[in-house]
């Protein structure tokens, strides 16, 4: 099945750019479009921000970030396995045992190019489904076929086949992340329920209040204004509508924090190299966990943006956190 792909209108606008000799690559054109964006403005070129631990101009630092996950988009487990000490999965599980979705739940997620929350989360409602049936069956066998033939999940193809409102949409701003993810999608027979839209979070190419839930893992901190992403997500929620966010965060415990900051300045970058033969990337990455908000300080944007019983869980110590908000 060949993929449709959707485009917001900064992204399409970057696509579509006349380029020299007729070729250029979408990072190309990304940094193009900062340049001329910043030749717009002499204020808004000065305003500067992080790109891990080096200072650069607001204007640069999406291409930047696009160059990063352009190169480790095939590795990208191996990126997680080596940051995580090789338990992010477990707590992406975790994340969606405290989102805990239901039949019809339509779920934005956000920098998930690669389909890691977006699988956990169709695999978590066909189980409950499948739970469900169990359950009828073993109340009221005399029903047992009537409730099989009228679920509202079919699998005849894979795990395919959604017709109760379910849905998830993939958002993210690189295009070769989402290409894995779709790629993924298809090989887990996966060809309804979810769909794929390059996108900035700080621009969300999604009506307002249009989905019941907005998640963002391990991708928040990578984007240039948090508080931009964090309003957009409010935006585009229904009232009750609930936004989580898990991601690496600071250990409160002084030993267990140094020993940690050894093992991702010292091995990770070294692991990227032999990896991917990418240490930088693996060192932006690093740097930009410890340049992102603690815990309390990124529940207050989480506030800021309009949310309410706004909530943190740390994981492992502090090494990773979900954030919780509800748009009331």
């Amino acid at each position: 099945m060949a993929a449709r792909w959707v485009f917001c209108r900064s992204c399409f606008r970057l696509l579509c750019r006349p380029t020299f000799a007729g070729r250029r690559s979408h990072a190309s054109s990304y940094a193009s479009s900062a340049s001329d964006a910043s030749s717009d403005s002499d204020d808004f070129e000065q305003k500067e921000t992080h790109f891990g631990f080096e200072t650069v101009k607001e204007t640069e630092k999406p291409g930047k970030v696009y160059e990063i996950f352009k190169n480790v988009a095939e590795k990208y487990d191996v990126m997680n396995d080596a940051m995580s000490l090789g338990i992010h999965r477990l707590w992406k599980d975790q994340f969606m045992q405290v989102l805990k979705p239901t039949q019809g739940t339509r779920l934005l997620d956000v920098a998930g190019g690669t389909g890691d929350i977006a699988f956990r989360f169709l695999d978590f409602v066909r189980n409950a489904q499948l739970s469900s049936l169990s359950l009828g069956r073993q109340s009221d066998s005399s029903s047992s076929s009537d409730s099989g033939s009228d679920s509202e999940y079919t699998s005849d193809k894979g795990r395919s086949g959604w017709r109760d409102g379910t849905r998830v949409t993939v958002c993210d701003i690189s295009l070769p992340m989402l290409k894995v993810g779709q790629q993924r999608a298809e090989e887990r027979g996966l060809t309804e329920g979810i769909s794929w839209v390059v996108g900035d979070a700080e621009e969300l190419p999604i009506a307002s209040e249009s989905v019941d839930a907005c998640t963002i893992a391990f991708g928040i901190r990578n984007v240039t204004h948090v508080q931009e992403a964090l309003n957009e997500a409010h935006r585009v929620l229904v009232p009750g509508g609930r936004f989580l966010c898990l991601e690496f965060s600071h250990i409160n415990n002084p030993l267990l924090r140094s020993l940690y900051d050894n093992y991702s300045f010292q091995v990770i970058p070294v692991l990227g190299q032999v990896i991917a033969s990418d240490w930088k990337s693996y060192q932006y990455l690093v740097e930009s966990i410890r340049q992102f908000p603690n815990q309390e300080e990124f529940a207050e944007m989480i506030q800021d943006a309009g949310f309410s019983m706004v909530t943190y869980e740390n994981l492992s110590f502090g090494i990773a956190a979900i954030h919780s908000g509800f748009k009331l």
